[in-house]
């Protein structure tokens, strides 16, 4: 299979967010856009950072209090620091991790996700939010689904601005989970910073060649978790969802977030 071409041109969110987290893994359009949303919304950089806490305490809980040993986490990113598989093994060397991201860079870097203790195991798939079956599909490598999966849905849900077919593919992806697995998930909102976090999302979506994003109510993003029960604190803003310092959580985000249980 030939791999596929990176285009720098465009700007992809998944390098953006890695320019916002200070990363080098960009391009000068990823750069651009990224101060563009800056200058309109300079919390951006916080929610940045935060989204990644966020998922460290996420999957923190999912190991060491939910017992969950395998992870599919669609839409990576580009490697950082504590990836989800590090986070995951440092508490249970045995858990199993399946990357998805549809960013042919990502792809170029993959083999950086892929290092696992000896007992657990990492894979990655390339593909697309958009083709639920053939993620779960090639998931199926590494992951057994006769138990329980902890599906990471980690600021990628905005990508689908069709309501339809966002709820759709995160029913489909849920659906296919067995009973004791769990959906954490965060989602970009506006009801913190409201007319500033529109308009930095009206920049990129004018920008020719970016994936169209979009901002949810807090009740829109509560829908993915339909069927399902959210554990305390429920969808809560980012910094709030189980801070280690709740004293220190600073101001709030546009961003929610929730882990919710497969009964």
């Amino acid at each position: 299979m030939n791999e596929p071409k990176i285009d720098k041109d465009v700007p992809h969110p998944a390098r953006v967010w890695n320019y916002l987290l200070g990363g080098k893994d960009n391009y000068p359009a990823d750069r651009e856009a990224g101060d563009q949303a800056v200058q309109v919304l300079p919390e951006v950089v916080r929610l940045a950072r935060e989204s990644r806490q966020y998922l460290n305490r996420a999957v923190s809980y999912l190991v060491e209090e939910a017992g969950v040993r395998q992870f599919m986490d669609i839409g990576t990113g580009l490697p950082t620091a504590d990836n989800t598989h590090e986070v995951a093994q440092r508490s249970a060397p045995e858990t199993r991790v399946v990357y998805v991201d549809n960013d042919p860079l990502v792809l170029t870097y993959a083999q950086a996700l892929l290092t696992s203790t000896a007992e657990g195991a990492t894979d990655y798939v390339h593909a697309d939010l958009r083709e639920p079956d053939a993620i779960l599909d090639q998931a199926a490598r590494a992951l057994d689904f006769e138990r329980p999966i902890a599906l990471m849905l980690m600021g990628i849900t905005e990508f689908l601005p069709d309501d339809r077919e966002a709820y759709d593919i995160v029913d489909r992806l849920v659906a296919a989970l067995p009973a004791g697995s769990y959906l954490a998930l965060y989602a970009t909102t506006n009801v913190v910073h409201g007319e500033r976090t529109d308009q930095a999302i009206r920049m990129w979506n004018q920008v020719e060649g970016t994936t169209p994003m979009t901002a949810r109510s807090v009740a829109q993003i509560a829908r993915f978790f339909r069927g399902l029960e959210l554990v305390e604190p429920g969808l809560v803003e980012i910094t709030r969802w189980r801070p280690v310092h709740p004293d220190l959580t600073g101001e709030p985000v546009d961003g929610y977030a929730g882990v919710g249980r497969k009964p």
